[in-house]
């Protein structure tokens, strides 16, 4: 079943509200505060890498295909314009259209493509991001943190500063990966990994019990 990228988000705000009720006032104290970038440490947590392989792969009859089709109509318009002196008014017209309709089929298959390929990247994103999230939220009540902010989204950025000891992001992808148990792709693998922008789930920022 897919998941889209706001049911995934009002999942892991659940969660976070969830874990915020039951869990036992804290005293009061100095706030422990982090930075993370969300969206980058689940691109960067091995099992994303790895699924995003495995759909790149299953994409690659797909692209075959559209390829294969569109060099068939670029060998159909060579044809037409070294022979069109040749032909007839109805065989030109014939062959135009005939160009004409593989166009319009390389079109609704292109874009048939990249929606199914959007979608799919989308939920690869989605599940892996859920499960990120329930790991930050119990890594930052481990270590004490009383309030996490995500710093990688730029349209939502309000970070001027942080230091650097702040950032958790590979202490988050390196926790993410242990208890996940998958290796590391080849880096070639690795290198080809995106870091999704449009439909990147996120927790909600919260903090701790108690504050």
């Amino acid at each position: 079943m897919k998941r889209s990228p706001a049911i995934v988000a009002a999942l892991l705000t659940g969660l976070s509200l969830s874990a915020a009720a039951q869990a036992p006032a804290a005293p009061a104290g100095p706030a422990k505060i982090a930075v993370v970038a969300f969206q980058a440490a689940v691109a960067q947590t091995n099992e994303f890498q790895r699924d995003f392989g495995d759909l790149q792969k299953k994409f690659v009859p797909k692209r075959d295909q559209l390829k294969a089709l569109s060099d068939e109509i670029d060998g159909l318009k060579k044809q037409l314009q070294a022979q069109g002196s040749t032909l007839t008014e109805a065989e030109r017209a014939s062959r135009t259209k005939a160009i004409d309709d593989k166009s319009k089929q390389l079109q609704r298959a292109a874009e048939e493509a990249q929606n199914d390929f959007k979608q799919e990247m989308q939920d690869t994103y989605g599940g892996v991001a859920t499960k990120v999230g329930a790991l930050l939220v119990d890594y930052a009540k481990q270590q004490g943190y009383t309030l996490v902010l995500d710093g990688g989204q730029q349209e939502a950025a309000v970070i001027l500063y942080a230091n650097q000891s702040t950032d958790i992001t590979k202490a988050l992808i390196d926790a993410y990966n242990v208890k996940s148990g998958i290796p590391a792709p080849p880096p070639q693998a690795a290198a080809a990994a995106p870091r999704p922008a449009s439909a990147a789930p996120k927790p909600a920022a919260r903090t701790s019990a108690g504050h």
